[in-house]
């Protein structure tokens, strides 16, 4: 068993073999706390290649947020990585907007991607809530936090610190 085994939830150490956390930042908006984020990875994790390499991002909500404003938040985040087709954001929309519940204060959405199915699996306080089978949903949501094209760069960095 590794080292940190103890500090990785249950649901990261089930779907992402020998996780390790790599990093954890919190964001800020404006001055306000918005969620605290944590990235566990597997072996082998790079970060230019973040869609390759199972992972696990946690983000424990600091705020209210609705279902809707998370979705699309995420939507327009993921676009800055690349263009996504009117339809295409709309279907996508849904699917986020499943997964999602309304979220408030202490909240945990942990997001599991596994490149071998590209599939990005969600859970709320520890309950499914949402999967998503296309790889290139996946690699763009994750993107949020992952791509260099982030509008967070320094959330990147910090997510990214313990990468060998």
């Amino acid at each position: 068993m590794n080292a940190w085994a103890a500090d990785i939830p249950t649901d990261v150490a089930a779907s992402v073999p020998q996780a390790r956390l790599v990093g954890s930042t919190r964001l800020k908006v404006w001055g306000f706390d918005i969620y605290d984020a944590q990235l566990w990875t597997a072996p082998g994790f790079q970060p230019a290649r973040y869609a390759d390499t199972a992972l696990a991002l946690e983000l424990t909500y600091l705020r209210d947020f609705t279902r809707a404003d998370i979705a699309r938040r995420s939507l327009d985040e993921m676009r800055r990585s690349a263009p996504i087709s009117d339809a295409q954001a709309k279907s996508w929309q849904q699917k986020l907007e499943a997964a999602f519940p309304d979220v408030q204060k202490n909240d945990r959405i942990l997001g599991i991607y596994l490149p071998q199915t590209r599939t990005a699996r969600f859970l709320t306080n520890g309950q499914p809530t949402g999967e998503v089978s296309d790889g290139d949903f996946a690699r763009l949501f994750f993107g949020i936090w992952l791509s260099p094209q982030t509008s967070e760069p320094a959330m990147r960095r910090a997510l990214l610190a313990g990468n060998p």
